[in-house]
């Protein structure tokens, strides 16, 4: 049963590997599926089918009244998008990347920095996924239109998105499911990885500055071109129920009975109500939030709920331990955080995540956080090493190319390279400080 479950497991990951790298997919009315996800979830379900796991164990997992419940996991994360991708919606991130860009005039530099602050802003408070995708077609359309490179924006929004969402516990799904699985409140989370998320920040930005500067150093042509709200009450409503749902997570830290998924799926479903009730006083039809609903990332409810259960099975056969073991428990900021990012690249950051998980959760009286926060730094910043590190990089490849922005997957191990050891290096060195 234990190589049966490894080589399952292992067809799984191959087969979100090569599904990953093609776009595979159907198309149903013109709209294309991808199916990365079906191979966890069939080799899961094949698990669960066949007995290789008890069911009660799978069920004790699923519904377990602790962090590491991935029901739970899954509706704190979707409900934090879904309230970022409503305030993209209503245009507020491209309207404030365009003021941001009017006040530079015809400053490359101010530009750039002002683009990176307003990046690394957003990333922490909203989503990495969603300033990337969302970032992304605005660079492009903008260096057209100003004739200037985009490679250096593009590059840097990539990666100071997936290094500040190491910030807040809510900047990345592999931060929400580490962390709440080993039940790491808001406050504590912040605490430990503000100051390393700080230092990377500043070590990546003037690498990255050196590397650009002389394209950086040349004018541009100054564009007037305004990007209005397209509903300014409901975008006040949007940015007021995210200030306070911040703000309720802070406090969840200190409240047995106010988890995060609650106040996150409370938020969620007052800016639904809020905008139902606007829209059937305008009597106009909710398309914005309509809109907001299509763009949920519904597939990693199966995507999860697959890698979930090939985690159980492995602790269940005691894969997880016997990697536990080989890891040691000595250096873990290290061996946890180099470990976890070549992961990513081999697997993907979410499947990572949930087998990192498993892994450390068998360190018994050896485990401390440091193994926890080193992985979760990896699951980061490993995103940006190659593009198989997390799906936002298989995406923002695919935009470059549907917009004809030549750059190519030696391009992205260059930079992601050159950047991320370093930054890597300096936030696993910083991390033990601060625990």
């Amino acid at each position: 049963m234990k190589n049966a479950v490894i080589v399952l497991s292992i067809i799984a990951l191959i087969g979100l590997i090569v599904s990953s790298i093609t776009n595979f997919g159907i198309t149903i009315k013109n709209k294309k599926i991808k199916l990365y996800w079906a191979f966890p979830l069939i080799v899961g379900l094949i698990f669960i089918i066949f007995g290789f796991i008890p069911f009660d164990t799978f069920t004790d997992g699923l519904l377990s009244n602790n962090g590491m419940n991935p029901i739970k996991i899954l509706i704190l994360f979707l409900s934090m998008t879904g309230l970022s991708i409503f305030l993209d919606e209503m245009g507020l991130f491209s309207f404030l990347a365009c003021k941001v860009v009017q006040r530079s005039k015809s400053s490359q530099i101010k530009m750039y920095f002002a683009l990176c602050g307003l990046i690394a802003i957003l990333t922490m408070f909203t989503s990495n996924d969603i300033v990337i995708l969302t970032f992304t077609p605005f660079i492009i359309f903008f260096c057209k239109r100003t004739k200037c490179n985009p490679i250096p924006y593009l590059v840097s929004e990539f990666i100071i998105a997936n290094t500040w969402s190491m910030m807040f516990i809510i900047g990345n799904p592999t931060n929400i499911y580490l962390a709440s699985y080993f039940g790491i409140n808001f406050i504590d989370y912040f605490l430990v990885m503000a100051i390393p998320t700080l230092c990377a920040g500043i070590v990546e930005i003037g690498i990255l500055f050196l590397i650009f500067r002389k394209q950086l150093l040349k004018e541009f042509e100054y564009s007037n071109e305004e990007v209005k709200l397209k509903n300014l009450p409901l975008t006040i409503v949007g940015i007021t129920i995210l200030a306070i749902c911040t703000i309720l997570l802070v406090v969840s830290s200190y409240v047995d009975f106010l988890e995060m998924y609650i106040v996150s799926v409370g938020s969620f479903f007052l800016l639904i109500v809020i905008c139902l009730i606007y829209f059937l006083c305008k009597k106009q039809r909710p398309i914005e939030l309509g809109n907001a609903f299509k763009r949920l990332p519904y597939e990693l409810i199966p995507f999860l709920l697959g890698m979930f259960t090939v985690s159980l099975c492995f602790n269940y056969y005691g894969i997880s331990a016997s990697l536990c073991s080989i890891f040691g428990y000595e250096y873990t900021n290290i061996i946890y955080g180099f470990s976890s990012l070549l992961a990513c690249n081999l697997v993907n950051n979410i499947p990572m995540s949930v087998l990192f998980s498993g892994i450390i959760s068998n360190m018994g009286s050896n485990l401390t956080v440091l193994p926890i926060y080193s992985s979760i730094i990896g699951s980061n910043l490993g995103a940006f090493i190659t593009p198989l590190g997390a799906l936002a990089g298989i995406m923002w490849i695919e935009i470059l190319s549907s917009h004809e922005v030549k750059y190519t997957f030696l391009d992205f191990v260059k930079y992601g390279v050159i950047v991320g050891i370093p930054t890597a290096i300096v936030a696993l060195l910083t991390l033990p400080l601060f625990i």
